[in-house]
C-alpha cells in the first residue's frame, strides 16, 4: 500500500512556511478533507497514468506548494489592485474549469478534451501574470510542470476514457469538485 498523503505534505509545507512567517493568517491556511481527498485522487490517477510513483508525488508535491505559495500571498496582502484582479480571474477560470469537468464526467458524450486543455492552459497564464513578481523561476516552473501534466489531451482523453480503473478516479474526483463547488470553496 502507498503511504503517500497530501494532507500530511500539506502539512508540512505549512508548517516550513509557518516557521519562517509566523502570523494568524498563515496559521489559517490549511487544507480540508475535501480538497485532500481530490489532491488523493489525483494522486492516484497520475500514478495510474504515468506509472510512476515519485513522478506523481512531485506532481501533487509542486500542486500543493503551488496552492500554498497563492494563499500566503494573497492573505498577507502582497498583491497589488492588478494582481488581484488577475487572481480574480484565475479564481473564476479554476471555477469555470472545476464545472466544465463535472459536467463534461456527468453528461455522456460531452467530454472534449481540447476544452479541458485550453481551460487549464488559460489558468496558467493567469497563474504566471498573478505571481511573476513575488515567486521564482522556480516556482514558475512547478506551475508549468503541474498543469503541462493535467492539461495533456493524452492524459485527460485517458482520464475521460472508458478504462473501469480511469472512470473510478474520475468519479471520486467529480465528487469532490461538486462538494467544493456547492461548498462555495473553489
Amino acid at each position: 500500500m502507498d503511504t503517500f498523503s497530501t494532507k500530511s505534505l500539506a502539512l508540512q509545507a505549512q508548517k516550513k512556511l509557518m516557521s519562517k512567517m509566523a502570523t494568524k493568517s498563515v496559521a489559517n491556511l490549511f487544507i480540508d478533507d475535501t480538497s485532500s481527498e481530490v489532491l488523493d485522487e489525483l494522486y492516484r490517477v497520475t500514478k495510474e497514468y504515468t506509472r510512476n510513483r515519485k513522478e506523481s508525488q512531485k506532481i501533487i508535491k509542486n500542486l500543493i506548494k503551488m496552492v500554498v505559495k497563492l494563499g500566503v500571498l494573497y492573505r498577507n496582502g502582497q498583491f497589488s489592485a492588478e494582481e488581484l484582479a488577475l487572481v480574480e480571474r484565475f479564481r473564476k477560470k479554476v471555477h469555470t474549469l472545476a464545472m466544465t469537468a463535472v459536467s463534461f464526467h456527468q453528461i455522456e458524450f460531452t467530454f472534449d478534451r481540447r476544452v479541458l486543455s485550453g481551460l487549464l492552459n488559460e489558468c496558467r497564464e493567469l497563474l504566471h501574470q498573478a505571481i511573476n513578481r513575488h515567486l521564482t523561476a522556480k516556482s514558475h516552473t512547478r506551475v508549468n510542470h503541474v498543469f503541462n501534466h493535467f492539461s495533456d489531451c493524452d492524459f485527460l482523453a485517458a482520464l475521460y476514457g472508458p478504462s473501469e480503473v480511469y472512470r473510478t478516479h474520475l468519479q471520486r474526483i467529480c465528487d469532490g469538485l461538486s462538494k467544493m463547488l456547492d461548498d462555495g470553496s473553489l
